[in-house]
């Protein structure tokens, strides 16, 4: 399911990707299933930093996380899905991306912590699914 007929497209797509929403550590090595792991990852963070900054009513730091977990999923996750041979995979994923950039928009707007709540709870069975398949797919396929 997550191998050449992955949802995803090319790695180094999501390499280019990953590069553009803001870090370099590990992506030069990483395999493409790491490189997807690592968008689930920032993701996760950025959400945590828009919760700290809502709590702490610092304005700027929310909108820093939210702009970043929106950038994640836009460009890293929703843009680089294989919408052509993923099929239903990729349908689906791109409706929850699309979701998931609404609502967070939405937790920006009305500075509403259950949406981010929201967010995180409907991305993390896809981050804890991509590492269980993590030893199976490793390096070994082109596609994320």
């Amino acid at each position: 399911m997550f191998s050449t007929s992955s949802a995803y497209a090319r790695p180094q797509q999501f390499a280019n990707a990953y590069r553009h929403i803001g870090t370099e550590t590990g992506v030069s090595g990483a395999t493409p299933h790491r490189l997807v792991a690592m968008l689930f990852e920032g993701y996760m963070d950025a959400v945590v930093q828009a919760r700290g900054g809502m709590r702490a009513g610092n304005v700027e730091r929310k909108n820093r996380g939210i702009q970043r977990a929106l950038r994640i999923v836009g460009e890293g996750l929703r843009e680089n899905l294989d919408m052509k041979s993923g099929g239903r995979l990729a349908q689906d994923l791109n409706e929850l991306y699309g979701y998931l950039e609404l609502r967070l928009t939405q937790a920006n707007i009305r500075n509403d912590e259950a949406l981010l709540d929201e967010c995180q709870r409907l991305v993390q069975p896809l981050q804890d699914a991509w590492a269980a398949i993590g030893d199976k797919v490793g390096g070994q396929s082109g596609r994320g």
